[in-house]
């Protein structure tokens, strides 16, 4: 058995209970970090060389952006400035662990919000996230060493009062 099996007694053991609260911590402090415009502290959940790969809406033809390093991936999240108000929503999360227990991937579900007015009318444009992400653990603790984020849909939709 493997201990990324999910009835493997290795996934229970306090340890590794502790690396996927960890791991899911990391997660989140990204969440947050976008939804309050705190790029450095998205950014600090990246190993100093890791990368963010973004693709497109879906069926999109152009090829995904690649952000490398810190100082990257905290501009490429000036962008979402342009909405007044974001929310991303973390639902699940799968963790598999590497043999050594130092690496991990993940993928993370997400449904994020984006607020922003056209033509007088107040609109949310939804997106359904799945982040694929290897982790990696450093002095400073879990982070993410390289993060793809697919959008499954999109839906733009007028908001009622």
């Amino acid at each position: 058995m493997h201990d990324d099996e999910a009835d493997s007694p290795a996934a229970h053991t306090p340890s590794r209970l502790r690396d996927r609260s960890e791991l899911r911590d990391v997660v989140q402090i990204y969440a947050h970090g976008a939804d309050r415009r705190k790029p450095d502290l998205v950014a600090s959940m990246f190993t100093p060389g890791g990368r963010l790969v973004i693709h497109r809406d879906p069926g999109s033809a152009e090829p995904p952006t690649v952000r490398a390093g810190r100082a990257e991936i905290a501009r490429a999240l000036a962008s979402l400035d342009r909405y007044p108000v974001t929310t991303h929503l973390i639902a699940n999360q799968l963790i598999t662990f590497g043999p050594d227990g130092d690496r991990a991937d993940g993928e993370t579900y997400c449904t994020a919000h984006h607020i922003y007015e056209s033509q007088g009318v107040r609109r949310d444009r939804v997106m359904s996230i799945r982040y694929l992400d290897t982790f990696v653990r450093t002095d400073e603790g879990w982070r993410i060493e390289t993060r793809t984020l697919h959008c499954d849909w999109v839906e733009d939709r007028p908001l009622t009062a």
